[in-house]
């Protein structure tokens, strides 16, 4: 059975993302359609709208074989090491080629990496910029082309992790369809997650450009999963917390811990922490994850073990995915998990069951221990 893979986040499953399983099928005639999948928080560090179990079921209902959970220490990164963990997990799971959407997929991507290893690094030392505006200031003035767009930057990171990691994986970049990235209205049937999520807050209808399937866990929802819940945790943590501790949370670098501290003493709400924190050199998506990271009390020697171990953690499969598993099950390198056992979230999955224990809040519903995955069977 051959296999294609997608690199998925589902925040929420949309008609978009039908069209990508729609076109991944067709450009690669593939028998079975692989999703690795971020868990409860995205790449920007951010609660998702719906956990990480709903979003399984649409995506199996929806065309999806096998969902994979991409763990939060991959998930909850920057989009080259968000790139470099997704494709870790699909090359050892097998797949033969990767499809994703970008907002130019007829630009060489591979020229564009091999245009980085020429930049210079004096180029970097800039404080009042981020690094993203320095990198794209290169980029420019070497191919013409720069990487603003998110799909865009991601495409480009796909393509660096592929080639630095010598897998086989053929790359396919595709056009994505209807609203950009960043769009906040609903126009026509397909809409940006964000446009959606921003509706779903509005209490407006969505029916249009999701499936049937996403309709009714979406209009349950209350109020939005948001950092404005989880302030007064980070922000007694952050006051609590001797500097010298806050210094080893993951990411959190020059001298960002004096910024952060002195940001929780004076803020009251999330909204007017993050305000406060934020400079020119550091963009809001840095500066969430370091949120999460610091609620999670995530350490880089806990980023740094558990990149050291990675696992295959088995949201939900269809039969087809079922019997994919079965061929691949004793040739792939890392542990293959179907159900987090006491050891195990002790252990390998720490992060990811202390993400889904913070996710908890929001539901109530247990996120790791004994949960078996979602199992689609035919329907007559």
């Amino acid at each position: 059975m051959r296999a294609v893979g997608l690199v998925t986040e589902y925040n929420p499953f949309h008609n978009g993302h039908i069209y990508h399983i729609e076109q991944a099928r067709k450009i690669t005639n593939a028998d079975v359609v692989v999703a690795v999948m971020s868990g409860n928080f995205t790449q920007r560090g951010e609660p998702t709208i719906l956990d990480k179990w709903q979003r399984t079921q649409s995506a199996l209902q929806n065309g999806v074989d096998l969902v994979v959970e991409l763990p939060v220490f991959m998930a909850v990164q920057p989009a080259h090491r968000f790139a470099a963990g997704a494709l870790e997990l699909l090359n050892d799971l097998q797949v033969s080629d990767v499809v994703f959407g970008a907002e130019h997929p007829l630009w060489d991507f591979a020229k564009f990496v091999e245009a980085e290893k020429h930049f210079s690094q004096r180029g970097f030392e800039k404080f009042n910029a981020t690094y993203a505006t320095q990198f794209n200031q290169q980029l420019r003035s070497l191919t013409g082309h720069s990487l603003t767009d998110p799909n865009d930057i991601l495409a480009f990171s796909y393509y660096k992790a592929n080639l630095e990691n010598r897998y086989s994986i053929r790359l396919h970049p595709i056009n994505r369809l209807g609203s950009q990235y960043y769009d906040q209205t609903i126009k026509g049937t397909i809409a940006s997650a964000s446009a959606i999520r921003e509706a779903v807050s509005k209490h407006e209808t969505i029916d249009q450009v999701v499936p049937e399937q996403t309709v009714d866990p979406l209009e349950k929802i209350k109020s939005l999963p948001g950092w404005e819940q989880l302030y007064p945790l980070l922000r007694n943590f952050l006051i609590q917390t001797p500097l010298e501790h806050l210094q080893q949370i993951y990411q959190m670098a020059e001298g960002l811990e004096h910024r952060y501290r002195e940001a929780a003493e004076r803020e009251l709400t999330f909204s007017g922490f993050i305000r406060r924190v934020k400079t020119k050199r550091y963009t809001y998506s840095r500066l969430l994850r370091v949120c999460l990271y610091t609620v999670m009390e995530i350490t880089n020697d806990q980023v740094s073990q558990a990149s050291a171990h990675p696992y295959l953690h088995v949201l939900g499969f269809n039969e087809q995915g079922r019997e994919y598993l079965h061929q691949i099950k004793k040739s792939v390198q890392y542990p293959l998990l179907t159900k987090i056992s006491q050891s195990e979230h002790d252990g390998l999955v720490n992060l990811d069951y202390r993400a889904g224990k913070l996710y908890q809040m929001f539901t109530g519903v247990e996120q790791d221990v004994k949960h078996a995955p979602v199992i689609l069977k035919k329907t007559n």
